[in-house]
């Protein structure tokens, strides 16, 4: 009886063990079916559509470069900074993470591939595929096998066992936000892992770090050193200087507090390695997507800003479909949420926000010990 009850109408909270073989098979193939539908209706549009977006970020760089040579106007100030942190903004989360995903490889074109594309950031596009797709894809929300899960200095899950560091973890967030760039640069190359090991840094990690010291000096000397030289015989280069400071720390709190939303939230499932399964199935997998990822509610520009991981959940399950197709399968995808009793974890950006610096807060006091009864 209890088994026919559960069928007919299933619990609105269920978790990754509550579902049968056979309603995990059902999952399995619904998604596929979604998937396959993108894959066969990619097209001109889409093609269009990253095109677009790469020149209007272009425009915006050029645009806001141009505009702070003439920075000693407060207007020009403000117009330049803008259109400088969009263009950053859009070159790392709609373009560079979904180029970098090879969402957009179907294209052939070579000028905009997974395999040939750099963008304005610290980390290197082969050492953030790496952290990236090959790991964090792969073992989402895995309790000590994903290392996005807290970054490898923030405590987000009761599985993870506390220490007196973690006090200090909401500072530790605020810091990560405003140099966030670094620091996701820091974790592609695992340097928390050894630092934190005392086993100190590999020949491959010593190369690797002096690639990317290298890479974030052209980036400094560009925004900090060139653009501000070039902007003094307007008298302008103290506030062009300023202006590229305010745009990266911009850009740098956007896309920490977006993807943020996308993991940390409060009811946001993560996974203990002897609960999956050996043999992982295709269903189990998109299972475990659906459950450890949140989405942002909002309208279409702010999808555009987040790069679509307010369609966190979309991007889980479906990390190669073009990101321009993830507001067009959320609704079949939160059919099957609702099918199986799952919550879909969708909010707007604030209440994401707050939800996931609540969760940081939270997890940085000790565990309550339950007391014994006498």
């Amino acid at each position: 009886m209890p088994a026919l009850l559960r069928d007919s109408r299933p619990s609105p909270r269920r978790g990754y063990a509550d579902l049968s073989p056979e309603e995990v098979e059902d999952i399995g193939r619904r998604l596929d079916a979604v998937r396959q539908q993108v894959l066969e209706s990619r097209g001109a549009s889409d093609a269009a559509y990253i095109r677009r977006v790469i020149a209007v970020q272009r425009c915006l760089e050029v645009g806001g470069r141009v505009v702070l040579l003439g920075s000693r106007s407060r207007v020009a100030w403000w117009v330049g900074t803008a259109s400088l942190a969009l263009s950053k903004i859009l070159d790392n989360m709609e373009i560079g993470h979904n180029v970098l995903h090879g969402q957009w490889d179907w294209m052939r074109d070579p000028r905009i591939h997974s395999s040939t594309w750099d963008w304005d950031h610290a980390s290197a596009p082969e050492h953030w595929r790496r952290a990236h797709n090959d790991r964090h894809h792969v073992n989402t929300n895995v309790v000590g096998k994903d290392n996005d899960l807290g970054y490898g200095i923030l405590r987000v899950d009761e599985a993870q066992e506390w220490e007196p560091r973690h006090l200090a973890q909401p500072l530790w967030n605020l810091v990560n936000a405003l140099i966030f760039e670094y620091g996701i640069a820091m974790y592609d190359l695992d340097l928390g892992e050894s630092l934190r090991s005392g086993s100190g840094f590999s020949p491959e990690q010593k190369t690797e770090l002096r690639s990317t010291a290298r890479r974030v000096g052209r980036n400094a000397f560009r925004d900090y050193v060139l653009h501000p030289a070039l902007s003094a015989p307007t008298g302008s280069a103290r506030t062009t200087f300023t202006a590229n400071v305010v745009a990266n720390l911009v850009r740098n709190v956007w896309s920490h507090s977006v993807i943020m939303c996308g993991h940390f939230p409060e009811g946001v499932s993560t996974f203990e390695v002897d609960d999956l399964d050996e043999d992982e199935t295709r269903g189990r997998w998109y299972l475990r997507q659906m459950l450890g990822s949140a989405d942002i509610s909002g309208p279409w520009l702010l999808h555009v800003l987040c790069g679509n991981l307010s369609h966190q959940i979309e991007h889980h399950v479906f990390p190669d479909l073009p990101s321009n197709r993830y507001r067009e399968v959320a609704g079949p995808v939160r059919q099957v949420f609702e099918d199986h009793g799952l919550a879909y974890h969708s909010a707007p950006l604030l209440r994401q926000v707050a939800s996931a610096w609540h969760k940081v807060v939270r997890m940085s006091v000790p565990p309550r010990r339950r007391r014994r009864m006498r």
